[in-house]
């Protein structure tokens, strides 16, 4: 079996067994679970497909969707067979949280905190929720679209007409 095959077959083991879904965006192929069937896909994933180490957990904001307004991102390698595995959990943008999965990769710790540091989302059952980059007494998450900037409101393709109309026009 090509490296391909064996992972489509772990992309569809995956789906089959979780109730998920494949998604590709620009050549990238995505396993997208449930949130709350994650740390039970996490176990599978380490266990019986043999990825030992896990690369990267990440958020991506669509606000100001809110149903869902994040995509948890996870990204799994398996050294032994070079294999990268990319799954994401959709969450809600009203009180975001989904399960760690500190308890089977335990880099995941740092990770997870991460993302509720810059983004607000909470893992459940996570051995030290606190913030890890900004101080423990910061207000807001830097990395939600919604977070204010300062002066200037964030220019988006939904409201790009609206700053646009409101900055001064360049002096030649």
């Amino acid at each position: 079996m090509t490296m391909s095959e064996t992972m489509q077959t772990y992309q569809q083991k995956l789906v089959q067994a979780f109730d998920g879904r494949i998604s590709e965006f620009a050549g990238e192929i995505s396993v997208i679970l449930p949130a709350e069937k994650i740390l039970e896909a996490a176990r599978l994933i380490h266990a019986d497909l043999g990825f030992d180490f896990l690369a990267c957990v990440t958020a991506v904001d669509y606000w100001p969707e809110e149903h869902p307004r994040f995509h948890v991102i996870y990204v799994f390698r398996s050294l032994a067979q070079q294999l990268t595995l990319h799954m994401r959990a959709p969450i809600s943008g009203i009180l975001p949280s989904l399960p760690s999965i500190e308890s089977v990769y335990r880099n995941a710790n740092w990770q997870e905190r991460e993302v509720f540091d810059m983004f607000g989302i909470k893992f459940e059952g996570h051995s030290d929720p606190r913030r890890i980059l900004m101080p423990a007494d910061w207000q807001g998450h830097p990395q939600r679209k919604d977070y204010p900037l300062g002066y200037e409101e964030p220019q988006y393709s939904f409201n790009f007409d609206e700053i646009k109309a409101r900055k001064p026009a360049p002096q030649e």
